[in-house]
């Protein structure tokens, strides 16, 4: 077990929303360092059953040793057809924490991180086909324009696509020091670290399609929810929180709810906490990732 994998975000808060039954089935869909893991087996008596979701290898070395644990090596945009497969039809409570694990910004390899040189990797699953460089190098300026401004809430997103468009046709860029000299003259003085968190963010969505990826993953959690079960998750930009919002406010993520002939709202969700939940002074002193956490809770109709 990595010591300082990652420390959970408002691991209390998790665990209460999802109101855990001792012999009921949970699952965590992004197992990460096992920290929210182990805190719902603690919970659960010898018939409760956790449900682990990772695609990510190094999460695999921090496996639990215990019976009423599975694991599930795969992306939770699949949600629904492995929890059938291990045969689990409904289950009551889904956790889900949308952040990166610190741990994959510590290691410099997988190119998530600004503060080491390493191939432009980003990949959550290392089978993947598509890294940060193929997109670097051969998207269209306008997608770039589109993913740093739209993903990655960049200032001045179509400046920084156009340079890398014209900076590639010399030369295809496949390093991250490589790539931070070709944008350098579009970064803010003084904001450095910010904007290029931000460049990073958006390549990491696109690389990983995470936002599609969570459009999917709500839509069966929903489906797979028993009536009464409890879906909690935490996102860490307005990107990732909007989906969430949406979806439980209106079973959609654009539009208003639907009714039925009769006026009723047709949707599978609704929300136990009418705002977001946010971390304490004392957790963001303590952890600075708590800083942006939002978390949300809804319980199946």
């Amino acid at each position: 077990m990595h010591k300082n994998y990652h420390v959970p975000v408002m691991l209390k808060e998790c665990i209460d929303g999802l109101n855990i039954k001792a012999d009921g089935v949970y699952v965590d869909v992004t197992f990460g360092g096992g920290g929210h893991s182990k805190e719902i087996l603690n919970k659960l008596g010898p018939n409760g059953t956790l449900v682990a979701f990772d695609q990510d290898l190094d999460a695999q070395q921090n496996l639990l040793e215990d019976a009423r644990f599975v694991f599930i090596d795969q992306n939770f945009r699949f949600l629904k057809n492995n929890l059938r497969l291990k045969g689990f039809k409904h289950v009551d409570g889904i956790l889900a924490d949308l952040g990166v694990s610190s741990h994959q910004f510590d290691v410099p390899e997988r190119g998530f991180s600004t503060r080491f040189n390493a191939d432009l990797d980003m990949r959550m699953d290392a089978n993947a086909p598509l890294t940060a460089g193929k997109v670097l190098n051969s998207y269209p300026e306008e997608k770039l324009h589109k993913i740093f401004g739209l993903y990655g809430e960049v200032k001045n997103a179509k400046s920084l696509a156009c340079a890398i468009a014209t900076s590639r046709l010399e030369q295809q860029i496949k390093t991250i020091d490589q790539f931070k000299e070709v944008i350098k003259s579009y970064i803010p003085k003084g904001k450095e670290h910010k904007y290029l968190a931000q460049v990073f963010q958006g390549l990491r969505i696109e690389v990983n399609a995470e936002i599609a990826a969570l459009e999917d993953f709500l839509v069966q959690a929903a489906e797979v929810l028993k009536p009464g079960g409890r879906l909690v998750v935490m996102s860490y930009h307005s990107l990732e929180d909007r989906p969430v919002k949406n979806y439980i406010a209106k079973g959609k993520f654009s539009g208003e709810v639907e009714k039925d002939f009769f006026g009723n709202q047709q949707k599978p969700l609704a929300a136990i906490n009418r705002k977001a939940i946010t971390a304490n002074e004392e957790e963001i002193a303590r952890n600075n990732r708590a800083r942006s956490a939002k978390l949300r809770v809804a319980e199946k109709i």
